[in-house]
């Protein structure tokens, strides 16, 4: 697939050139002839002889960038000054901060806010815990986890090259749910001093989203918090990406006419995500799926089985197919790549069923020209914002976790994660839905809102049903 121009690799290049002639105007055609898009272009000073000009473009990576200004640099009479990353512009001194949120302007506040004042509501707080929520930041607090294992799709690259990630996902959750969270990147890859640390800072917050933590080690480490603590633990490189999923799935499916029910699902990654993702199918009726890792089909007769494997074994492939993944594609329905770049081609898309669906999620580049398969599938879907029909996380989990706070749910349950599925697909109306727009835009109004307004809702069914039948529901594995 041959790489676009990205906002992710923006540049700003100060630059001056004669007041006179054709100059300015052939900025932008040097930046286009050499591969980039002049996103913006401002001139912020002028003299009788010389202007200066701030050319704004968009790259493919850091070479061509480079590229782009030897391209501005060539034309005639221009002097390059400043070259600035806008990336590294918006990281700057990090993206987050803390402000109060009460004034401090006397005596009489500083002693309502600090002491003496505040000992009456720690003393209230130790009689009853339960005021915590009411009293303090952790009704609206979300503890952002990682260690730094599985950094997007970097790989291991510690703790602290983890942080610019969960800022910005502290960030998202305050963008779109107005939720308060914190980047806590553990340097520390110990499952049992993650478990350790997590329950220990645990009475400040009430959530915690585990991040970019490798697999198989997050199964363990989710499903040890979760018995420890009593408030919801939501791994969102599992969860998040098996909602959104699912949302995509089900208005896909409007589109070509198919049932859940009798859908053949072909699946690339059997990873935390791959595994979330087939959980939460099966779980809205999905009971055909084929999973293929770097080896090839996951099947009862095949060796070299390793970590969440064994969990696709026991639980899907009910046909017995073997084989590579081109193999278990020929004839599927749908199409789920969670694995990594080019893996297939069109003319593998063209071997699946009539009215296919294909959601290449690989980042930055799917596991299918989405180009490709668009000649040969009736709905294509990547990771990527600049192509139709997005999947992305941020659709999930703001909403998701607003949902949990508002309705002080102690937990996570597979009946929420289908009900946020079934609310994020309903945000495209009929009258919207085509093959082009199946998931809506991440700043689409209302999304987060209805998303938490249908976790809040099944919280309250969770908590009936326990109440008529004394049974706790299953948690998402």
């Amino acid at each position: 697939m041959a790489s676009v121009p990205s906002i992710s690799y923006s540049i700003i290049v100060r630059l001056e050139v004669p007041a006179g002639g054709a100059a300015v105007s052939q900025l932008t055609s040097a930046v286009e002839k050499a591969g980039g898009l002049v996103t913006a272009l401002d001139v912020t000073g002028s003299g009788h002889e010389r202007i200066r000009v701030d050319v704004t473009c968009a790259a493919t990576s850091t070479t061509h960038a480079d590229e782009l200004v030897a391209a501005l640099r060539s034309v005639e009479g221009v002097t390059i000054g400043k070259v600035s990353d806008r990336t590294f512009l918006v990281h700057l001194g990090g993206k987050l901060e803390i402000n109060s949120k009460v004034r401090i302007r006397n005596r009489d506040d500083l002693s309502l806010v600090y002491t003496p004042g505040v000992a009456r509501i720690c003393t209230a707080i130790a009689e009853n815990p339960e005021d915590a929520r009411r009293l303090t930041i952790k009704r609206n607090t979300v503890a952002v986890v990682t260690d730094g294992s599985a950094v997007l799709g970097l790989g291991n690259l510690g703790a602290m090259a983890a942080l610019p990630v969960m800022e910005g996902k502290a960030a998202l959750f305050k963008r779109f749910a107005d939720i308060d969270a914190f980047p806590i990147c553990l340097d520390t890859q110990d499952t049992d001093k993650i478990v350790e640390i997590v329950q220990a800072i645990a009475p400040v917050f009430a959530g915690i989203n585990l991040e970019d933590i490798s697999s198989p080690r997050c199964f363990e480490i989710e499903a040890r918090l979760r018995e420890l603590l009593d408030i919801p633990v939501f791994h969102d490189d599992q969860h998040g990406t098996a909602i959104v999923v699912l949302a995509a799935l089900y208005n896909a499916l409007k589109v070509v006419g198919k049932d859940i029910e009798s859908i053949r699902v072909t699946m690339s990654g059997a990873g935390a995500a791959g595994r979330a993702i087939a959980t939460l199918l099966m779980e809205a009726g999905v009971s055909d799926i084929v999973a293929a890792d770097r080896v090839g089909v996951i099947h009862r007769g095949r060796a070299r089985l390793h970590g969440a494997a064994e969990w696709f074994i026991k639980n899907t492939n009910p046909r017995g197919v073997t084989g590579n993944l081109r193999d278990a594609l020929a004839g599927a329905d749908v199409f789920i790549g969670v694995s990594g770049p080019n893996i297939l081609s069109g003319d593998d898309i063209a071997t699946m069923a009539d009215g296919s669906i294909v959601f290449a999620l690989a980042n930055p580049d799917p596991e299918v020209d989405p180009i490709a398969a668009a000649e040969h599938a009736a709905v294509v879907a990547t990771g990527r914002s600049d192509y139709p029909n997005q999947i992305n996380n941020v659709l999930a989990f703001p909403g998701v976790f607003r949902g949990l706070l508002d309705a002080h749910s102690k937990t996570v349950t597979s009946e929420m994660l289908l009900a946020a599925a079934r609310a994020l697909a309903k945000t495209v109306s009929d009258d919207e839905l085509n093959p082009a727009y199946i998931m809506p835009s991440v700043f689409h109004p209302g999304v987060s809102e209805t998303v938490a307004a249908a976790v809040r809702q099944s919280v309250e069914d969770v908590r009936r049903a326990i109440v008529e039948t004394g049974e706790i529901p299953a948690q998402p594995v």
